[in-house]
């Protein structure tokens, strides 16, 4: 039975032998009890991490479950976890998006889910595992935390700047560490992506007012309104063709098929509010949407990343009782930008988040190229307070004549 160490390549079989002298073996990720050890290994890493909070186990069961995640049968991918003296020090996942890379042109591999102990050893087997997986299949660049869909639990970018605060939904919540340990591998940035913290204003500036009246006076662009999630659905395939517009050209945007649906997050669902969604209609065509949540970190740390049996009752009060709201997505169709569409729906946002009690909105992640929103966010006091970044990693041509 083979091992696989940096710089060769894994060939171990279902059972794996772990010797007692330190050496990191790679395990791929083949049984049920094995998808649980990967899943669980992060809760063992960060229990000392006083702002980490857990990622809901039901959401990551369902999303490496093929029968019930189709869309995982479309990507190559390889789960693998390291080990060191039978003890589970790391894990990631590697894949590729032929029909991302296809759209763009590329040939990169991803890596997502990865989770480390401060060891530069167990890092570099890891990462050396992911690269020579990727050059196998004739992939140039491999670049990461990134996922292989937009609506999975795969947060994308590690923290390097912010530590200290703690992350909005579907945001990683990483050790400083780790970020040093993919530099130490030969790892360098790709993207980076801010995160503002902007104050909910007991009052709109006065220019914000001045727009936000003359848009409304001319009638062209009209706010829905609705009180309950229903409301919504009719609206649904409109908003998944403006996201395709609207994100087109943003780093790692793979477009949503007409029949496809937006797989949000269970909890996702059970603590979406109507207030905090803003839909705007230009002669019957939706051409503007923004998309905020209460944000609910302390509620899932005191759930433990459960929902069941109780950890839902911990998770819904803490979004009636946060002061912090999460914005999670918007967009504008590009002929109506603009046009004072971004101030209509940041005015009522403002105004129902303000209503709620609460002080302060986190932008999530922005990405540091686009100015236009950036530029937004500043002219409503935001500053920047977090970072996020994809690091990049080029792949030689050295073919590998190891079987996987």
């Amino acid at each position: 039975m083979k091992s696989f160490k940096a710089g060769t390549e894994c060939t171990l079989k279902k059972s794996l032998f772990c010797p007692d002298n330190g050496e990191t073996l790679i395990k791929p990720v083949e049984s049920k009890r094995e998808l649980r050890r990967f899943i669980r290994l992060p809760e063992d890493l960060h229990r000392d991490h006083k702002v980490w909070v857990p990622p809901f186990r039901m959401l990551e069961r369902r999303y490496f479950n093929s029968r019930i995640n189709t869309s995982l049968r479309t990507y190559q991918t390889s789960l693998v976890l390291a080990y060191r003296n039978s003890t589970a020090v790391g894990r990631i996942m590697v894949g590729i998006h032929h029909k991302y890379n296809a759209l763009r042109g590329e040939q990169n591999a991803r890596f997502s889910y990865l989770e480390c102990q401060n060891d530069p050893e167990a890092a570099k087997t890891l990462l050396g595992y992911a690269e020579q997986w990727a050059r196998k299949r004739s992939m140039k660049k491999i670049v990461g935390p990134l996922g292989l869909s937009d609506d999975a639990p795969e947060p994308q970018g590690l923290l390097v700047e912010g530590f200290e605060h703690n992350p909005s939904i579907m945001t990683n919540c990483n050790f400083k560490y780790l970020v040093e340990l993919l530099v130490e591998a030969g790892y360098d940035k790709e993207v980076d992506y801010v995160v503002y913290k902007v104050p909910i204003p007991g009052k709109m500036p006065d220019l914000y007012e001045r727009i936000n009246q003359r848009v409304i006076q001319k009638g062209k662009y009209l706010l829905l309104d609705y009180s309950k999630r229903r409301d919504l659905r009719p609206y649904i395939k409109q908003v998944l063709r403006l996201m395709n517009e609207s994100f087109h050209d943003l780093y790692g945007y793979m477009p949503h098929d007409d029949h496809e649906e937006v797989a949000l997050p269970p909890i996702v669902l059970n603590i979406f509010d109507p207030r905090f969604v803003q839909l705007v209609s230009y002669e019957n065509e939706i051409v503007g949407f923004v998309l905020a949540l209460p944000n609910v970190s302390e509620g899932i740390c005191r759930a433990n990343g459960k929902l069941l049996p109780f950890g839902f009752i911990h998770i819904l009060r803490e979004a009636k009782q946060t002061q912090q709201l999460d914005l999670l997505m918007g967009g504008i169709k590009k002929e109506h930008r603009g046009r004072g569409i971004d101030v209509l729906m940041g005015y009522r946002m403002f105004e129902k988040a303000r209503e709620a009690g609460f002080t302060y909105m986190d932008s999530h992640l922005e990405l540091e190229t686009n100015t236009r929103i950036r530029k937004e966010m500043e002219a409503m006091q935001g500053k920047v307070y977090k970072r996020y970044r994809i690091f990049q990693k080029r792949l030689d041509k050295q073919r590998i004549s190891a079987e996987n």
